[in-house]
């Protein structure tokens, strides 16, 4: 909104057009992300105990976490609101990609508040089936995947970090790619959300990583001397990851340990739906594995949990997902969160360095 209520005023006004830098709007939403969670943050947390949002712990998880019986949940609506009104504020909304991200966002952000809803005021230990809310992840993903992939001038190849020749045409193939993409990115970043700040301070790393790679992408200078495929229109995505950034930020403020607010579903659906769709607008999809490798290995923990002990009645892990593992083990929950960071921050650095390695 300001955006399109200064910018126009730079023909007379050349302050204004200050405004039409990426940089300087990326910042301020950044800034303003931030801000909304200092704002409405203790009134979200008072809000979400009067309603009796209160985690639920499991009895057969970590003794640990048993302190943390109580502690008010769904705090992701707080991240939402400092996701979105920063980029109605300082995007261009006449941007497609902006609109779309957005969409699977609350999307996603919709069916976890009525999982955590469900759960926690309404207690109804069940929430939304797993099915139903693959259903909705699904359909959502499904919908953005066939728009793209009708879109005139979208690319449906997929390219590889480390091979600037190398990128088959999906066709048709790109829909259910890039639904995958979407659905798995949620999940795992679900999945990854068990420790006070774990999962938040990836999600930061990873939206700042794509806040690049959007930039770049948008660039056609830039993304001709980096050989990163064009995608016209994806720079204004990194106005979104400077919120996603700061919302980050400004939630680990409540969230760190000992955390006085759980994201709940809420929160991490949305965010991890938002990375997996910015990883499929920028064209960038596979580079996901690499900066989201928190992510991957907590969702593949799981899968393999799983499947060890329905097939062989073994389990390959004292617990999953691996951050219990570890603290069965006896890691201090704050080191494997800090760990875990590190290990982002790393990936992120790694995938950065791609640019340079096509």
């Amino acid at each position: 909104m300001l955006y399109h209520l200064f910018y126009p005023l730079a023909a007379n006004v050349k302050l204004f057009n200050i405004f039409k830098y990426l940089t300087f709007r990326t910042i301020y939403a950044m800034i303003t992300a931030l801000l909304v969670c200092f704002v409405i943050g203790p009134w979200i947390i008072r809000k979400l105990e009067s309603l009796q949002a209160r985690q639920v712990i499991r009895t057969d998880g970590p003794e640990s976490h048993l302190q943390k019986q109580g502690t008010p949940t769904m705090g992701g609506v707080m991240i939402l609101a400092a996701i979105i009104i920063p980029t109605l504020l300082w995007a261009d909304l006449t941007n497609h990609y902006i609109w779309i991200t957005l969409f699977i966002t609350i999307g996603y952000g919709l069916i976890g508040f009525v999982d955590d809803y469900k759960k926690v005021v309404e207690k109804n230990p069940k929430g939304l089936s797993p099915r139903q809310k693959m259903f909705w992840q699904v359909l959502l993903a499904g919908s953005v995947s066939v728009f793209l992939f009708l879109k005139p001038g979208f690319n449906e190849q997929l390219f590889f970090p480390f091979f600037k020749n190398f990128h088959p045409d999906l066709w048709i193939w790109f829909i259910p790619f890039a639904t995958l993409v979407i659905v798995g990115s949620s999940n795992a970043v679900n999945l990854t959300d068990g420790l006070d700040g774990l999962a938040i301070g990836p999600v930061a790393i990873n939206a700042a990583t794509y806040m690049l790679f959007a930039y770049v992408a948008g660039h056609a200078t830039l993304s001709a001397y980096l050989q990163v495929p064009r995608v016209v229109g994806a720079g204004e995505l990194a106005v979104l990851c400077g919120a996603m950034v700061g919302a980050g930020l400004g939630f680990l403020w409540y969230n760190s340990y000992p955390a006085e607010v759980f994201m709940g579903d809420v929160g991490s659906l949305s965010l991890g739906g938002a990375l997996g769709t910015i990883a499929v607008l920028t064209k960038q999809e596979l580079l996901l594995v690499i900066v989201g490798g928190v992510f991957v290995v907590e969702a593949l923990s799981v899968i393999f949990q799983v499947g060890s002990y329905k097939y062989r009645g073994k389990r390959i892990f004292r617990m999953a997902p691996i951050h219990h593992h570890f603290e069965l083990k006896g890691v201090a929950e704050p080191k494997i969160i800090v760990r875990f960071w590190i290990i982002t921050i790393i990936l992120a650095l790694v995938a950065i360095s791609t640019l340079k390695m096509r």
